[in-house]
């Protein structure tokens, strides 16, 4: 009894079959592109593109190569790029902290100045009339003077002559002052007072503040005088009694008599 094999019903394909199908399907995804835009590591491997008889064999070795070839040289122009920037921001920050140093220093030169400026200016300290000289002297004897000694010093001054402060201070006293006739009294930075008497005008008032040469009146013969001149003394204190060799007081402050 024979019996008949149903045609083609689950019959394997044989090689020939399988290599004609896998070469159609191969050329149908390379003619719709699908082989082109593969990207996966597993086609990476592939061999390098050719066409052999009707089989394509499809590759990405050298577009893969040149992918990375572009990768690396983007890379490098990164780490290029960044290594710019980052000395950039070096230079930068360099140049802040120097401003920075360099303004800082600027200020510290201005505050020493401006500090030098006051000590000079407080300490500057000048003649009560310039070009004078000094006519009768400190603790000089005679009659005319109640304590039977010169408290201060005198000036030779004709009436009229401008009377200037000695040096920085606050005027405490601005009148008339019995036997000194016309007087200013003035309280200096230091602590100290100076007196400036027989004044024929008074250009000043309580309370005023006065700087070194700054004029405070005029030369006279007001109170208890013999003649016209500028009676001058230096104290510890505002009142008459607390008196100080008035020459030394002048040269200690740099004033040349």
């Amino acid at each position: 009894m024979a019996f008949t094999r149903a045609p083609g019903k689950h019959r394997r394909p044989s090689r020939t079959q399988r290599g004609t199908a896998r070469a159609a399907g191969v050329a149908a995804l390379t003619t719709t592109g699908v082989v082109g835009s593969l990207a996966a590591p597993a086609l990476a491997a592939e061999p390098a593109a050719a066409q052999t008889g009707l089989t394509p064999v499809v590759t990405l070795g050298d577009a893969v190569a040149d992918r990375i070839d572009a990768q690396a040289a983007a890379q490098h122009e990164a780490a290029r790029e960044a290594a710019e920037a980052a000395a950039r921001k070096a230079a930068e920050e360099a140049a802040r902290e120097k401003a920075a140093k360099e303004a800082e220093e600027a200020r510290a030169e201005k505050e020493r100045a401006a500090r030098e400026a006051e000590r000079e200016r407080l300490n500057t300290f000048v003649s009560p009339i310039p070009g004078s000289y000094v006519s009768t002297s400190y603790q000089a004897g005679s009659s005319l003077w109640s304590s039977g000694s010169h408290t201060g010093v005198d000036f030779h001054a004709a009436s009229g002559t401008p009377v200037q402060s000695v040096g920085i201070g606050t005027v405490v006293e601005a009148g008339w002052g019995g036997s000194y006739g016309n007087q200013v009294v003035i309280k200096m930075h230091d602590g100290t007072y100076t007196q400036y008497a027989h004044l024929s005008s008074i250009g000043v008032s309580v309370g005023q503040q006065v700087a070194a040469g700054q004029q405070i009146g005029l030369s006279g013969a007001t109170g208890n005088v013999t003649g016209a001149h500028l009676h001058f003394e230096a104290r510890t204190g505002a009142d008459y009694g607390s008196d100080l060799d008035p020459v030394s007081y002048l040269r200690a402050h740099g004033v040349n008599l």
